[in-house]
């Protein structure tokens, strides 16, 4: 047996352009919406333009698609590559489209003088005054004034948490839509409730 046919055949590397792309250290507040509506708050710890890394505490599943909403930097959709003790990789849509800055209402806001719990992410809760709402989002006046296009959590009382965007924002008022349309007989009920 010569030498050559003694030497360990050379570590195969991936071709350059496989490569990955080098990922900043960062740390970022978010929250995460999964295709069942469910939402996650989760950490980003490291980012390129193909993809990131977070930490969460809700168990995620390799292939499951997530909408990630970055505190200030909008939205984008993503696929979970890798899920494991607590931290998943995403891996961004290249067909992602920009988040739109205007929505244009599909439904007839409806006038009331309510309250709800609000939050920012990262931060605490904290009540505004709700001063219309529809199906598809409502108007609010601020305690802590948020950024146009931010996302934030909202809950009414008797209902589970909400992811929302701020679409607009005037004076101490803002607009804010509901990430997921309420279905025609919660709404009724809330307005029932909230004396609409």
């Amino acid at each position: 047996m010569s030498a050559a046919d003694a030497a360990p055949p050379p570590e195969r590397q991936r071709p350059r352009t496989e490569r990955r792309r080098e990922r900043r250290p960062v740390r970022l507040g978010a929250y995460g919406v999964l295709e069942d509506g469910q939402t996650v708050e989760v950490a980003v710890l490291d980012l390129s333009y193909e993809g990131c890394a977070i930490a969460c505490q809700f168990e995620l599943i390799a292939g499951e698609r997530i909408k990630l909403y970055v505190l200030r930097r909008g939205a984008i959709d993503a696929t979970v590559r890798w899920a494991k003790d607590g931290k998943a990789g995403l891996v961004f849509d290249a067909s992602t489209e920009p988040v739109r800055r205007h929505w244009p209402r599909r439904c007839e806001r409806v006038t009331i003088d309510a309250e709800m719990a609000m939050r920012r992410l990262g931060q605490a809760n904290f009540t505004v005054r709700v001063a219309d709402l529809s199906s598809d989002g409502c108007k609010v006046e601020l305690v802590d004034r948020p950024a146009v296009d931010e996302p934030v959590l909202i809950r009414f009382k008797g209902l589970e948490v909400m992811p929302a965007e701020v679409c607009w924002i005037d004076g101490a008022w803002a607009g804010l839509r509901f990430e997921k349309r309420m279905h025609p007989a919660v709404f009724e009920l809330l307005l029932e409730r909230l004396g609409g």
